[in-house]
């Protein structure tokens, strides 16, 4: 089982979307799955996500400053390489997922 939890816009695509619950998405992992996938099988589109956390580290962020920042897997924009879409998820993982609305602020 892979637990998604959701955040900002991105709530909506969770049974309990409430926003003074957990939204919280379990899904039965596969043979071969990555974060993409897993976002294919719910239906979010990349372009919807602004950070990806695996784990409770941050795997995808579209922050501007993230390349300066040197953080992980960082990409600046939606398109282009897979930008940590491609990392491999499996059953106990937990992802965080945040929409654009929900961007992490840089000091």
């Amino acid at each position: 089982m892979v637990e998604i939890h959701v955040y900002g816009d991105l709530r909506r695509y969770a049974p309990e979307s409430r926003p003074d619950r957990e939204s919280v998405i379990r899904l039965e992992s596969q043979p071969g799955e990555t974060v993409g996938t897993v976002l294919e099988r719910l239906g979010i589109l990349p372009a919807e996500v602004c950070h990806v956390f695996l784990n409770g580290g941050l795997l995808v962020t579209r922050n501007g400053m993230a390349p300066w920042l040197d953080y992980p897997q960082a990409t600046g924009s939606a398109g282009g390489d897979s930008g940590g879409m491609d990392t491999p998820v499996q059953g106990g993982d937990r992802l965080g997922l945040f929409a654009h609305d929900m961007a992490l602020l840089v000091v």
